[in-house]
């Protein structure tokens, strides 16, 4: 949308008729009447200019001016709840905000316990309440970031203030239909990042039910966009995400606690061990996203004939490390899978 709102009134596309509430003015620009808009856009341009030169103290006080509301999207203007405040929706809303999707003032987070809620207030500077309903009715975007076992709780706590709005779940396990059935009314987005969105490194997979629209899509990967890579999936495919990236940091974060014991086991002090087994880690994952090259290509530039990375890799296949990360991903599916059935 691309509009200017001042004092209740608002320039527009006509396509953004539905998103003016009923109580605000509307002018549309169209090619005929452009020209005789000129005498209005003028000094509404020169009044923009003067009110953002300082935003905490407008010049004009009893007008407000939207400084990105000739932005050509309607994320900025976007209220958004959180249902939950653990580390998952601190990490998404440090994202979205590092990334200017909104600002703290658009974000609101509800959670039934005082030290989560404070937390994230001081982290983050947004609104806090403690009831879901609350968060919800002021809303039009909800992201349920909450365990599985509590999703159904915390929706049926948003009584009638689902319908018609959007609902972004990162609920391990909840299916598209189960979290369409939990909130009727609802257009819902099902994704799956990891805890790296922590340090805005997620690998984040989603699918959109079949309500969702394009506009719904696009705003989900503005969110997920905001703390790492996103990609789009059908919903079959995200039992599978979850065993591979929604759980491996864990996988690689034992990998890493076991080659920082082996340096120590060698004689490496502590500090210098794992120092040295989180940068191998970090490099080697740099350099396979740089080349583009298939592992196995990388594997072999490392490993000599008769050298010290033969020999270690034949005591990794041995111990069959290959098939126990193969079984660990399979694993984290299936029980995805069961949740979905709890």
């Amino acid at each position: 949308m691309i509009g200017l709102k001042i004092d209740g009134f608002f320039l527009c596309e006509p396509s953004a008729r539905s998103q003016a509430s009923s109580s605000e003015s509307i002018f549309y620009l169209q090619p005929t009447n452009l020209i005789s808009a000129i005498p209005i856009l003028f000094p509404l341009c020169a009044l923009c200019v003067l009110c953002v030169q300082s935003p905490k103290q407008p010049r004009f006080p009893l007008t407000t001016v939207f400084a990105n509301a000739l932005l050509p999207t309607s994320f900025s203007v976007m209220k958004y709840a959180f249902l939950g405040a653990g580390r998952m929706a601190s990490a998404i809303i440090q994202g979205m905000l590092r990334a200017n999707v909104c600002e703290p003032s658009d974000i609101v987070a509800a959670c039934p316990e005082p030290d989560l809620l404070q937390s994230i207030r001081d982290a983050t500077s947004i609104k806090i309440v403690s009831e879901n309903a609350e968060a919800a009715a002021e809303s039009p975007v909800l992201i349920l970031c909450v365990k599985p076992q509590d999703a159904a709780k915390a929706l049926k706590q948003t009584g009638a203030h689902l319908k018609n709005k959007l609902l972004i779940s990162i609920a391990a396990g909840l299916s598209l239909e189960t979290l369409q059935n939990l909130a009727p009314g609802a257009r819902v987005v099902r994704a799956m990042p990891n805890t790296a969105a922590i340090v805005g490194r997620s690998a984040t997979a989603y699918a959109a039910g079949s309500d969702a629209t394009p506009q719904d899509r696009e705003l989900a990967e503005s969110i997920f966009s905001s703390i790492g890579e996103v990609y789009p999936v059908e919903e079959k495919l995200l039992d599978a995400v979850t065993g591979l990236s929604g759980s491996g940091p864990a996988y690689v974060f034992l990998m890493i606690e076991a080659l920082a014991d082996g340096g120590v086991s060698c004689g490496l002090p502590r500090k210098l061990s794992q120092d040295l087994a989180i940068q191998t880690v970090l490099g080697a994952a740099e350099l396979a996203k740089a080349t583009s090259e298939h592992p196995a290509v990388l594997r072999e530039m490392v490993t000599s004939p008769g050298g010290t990375t033969a020999a270690a890799l034949a005591e990794l296949e041995n111990r069959g490390v290959r098939a126990a990360f193969i079984g660990a991903v399979r694993a984290a599916e299936r029980r995805s899978r069961e949740l979905a059935g709890q």
